[in-house]
């Protein structure tokens, strides 16, 4: 509202022109840490956490998803706005239709009605949903295309549609590489995405509210930064 009024003002009473700037608006302003000072957190929980450390984190991870694993993903600054935007969010495989729900019931603890989103890669946006131009931000519910609503039955409302956000290589590199290597794995450009918290309780935003939360509920993996990590009980290899 504040923005909107001041911009409101600049451009319509005081007659300021609108220029298009010509680049993306990076949503990821929010805090950055340090891996030292997320390795110091990991270290304090190494009683009821197992930690790896992984050259290539986006292929092991990847692999973890098409398997059926959910994944508390950390990376980089936090984004602002309403939405989790893929750096402060929960990812999932699409391709399984009992996702939704396990994650509805086992992990967020809310209505089994509620949805999830799609986050697609930009350049197979057009195959999958009716909509030409990018939705970076997550602010648009186009059609999924019917030919593809089987192969994404996760993120599939039941009116065909889907909360989308478009994956840019520009906005987040790490994001693209992720997809690109689930795609590369399974022929599908598209993640499950939702919100890195638990019902009731806002966003995570430091490494100590991931691991925090992480411990709290029923994810299968933590990876923050180039870190998998598990419950005591589990190993990714």
């Amino acid at each position: 509202m504040a923005i909107g009024s001041a911009l409101f003002g600049y451009h319509n009473i005081l007659n300021q022109p609108r220029a298009a700037k010509g680049q993306i608006f990076s949503p990821y302003l929010g805090k950055e840490y340090s891996e030292d000072s997320i390795e110091a957190e990991l270290n304090k929980y190494c009683d009821r956490l197992h930690v790896e450390k992984l050259e290539n984190v986006v292929e092991t991870t990847a692999r973890l998803i098409s398997e059926g694993n959910i994944i508390g993903w950390f990376q980089g600054r936090s984004e602002i706005g309403p939405r989790a935007l893929g750096n402060r969010s929960i990812l999932a495989d699409p391709r399984r239709a009992e996702m939704k729900d396990i994650i509805n019931s086992r992990i967020k603890h809310r209505e089994a009605f509620r949805p999830f989103a799609p986050i697609v890669l930009e350049e197979q946006q057009e195959q999958y949903f009716f909509m030409r131009h990018p939705s970076y931000y997550m602010m648009f519910v186009p059609y999924i295309e019917p030919d593809k609503r089987k192969q994404i039955p996760a993120v599939t409302h039941v009116d065909g549609t889907g909360r989308l956000q478009t994956v840019s290589k520009q906005l987040n590199p790490k994001l693209h590489n992720l997809l690109t290597a689930f795609y590369d794995r399974t022929g599908v450009p598209v993640l499950l995405n939702t919100s890195f918290n638990d019902n009731g309780e806002p966003i995570i935003e430091s490494p100590s509210d991931a691991i925090r939360c992480f411990l709290n509920i029923d994810l299968d993996y933590l990876v923050i930064h180039d870190f998998i990590v598990s419950k005591r009980k589990a190993s990714v290899s």
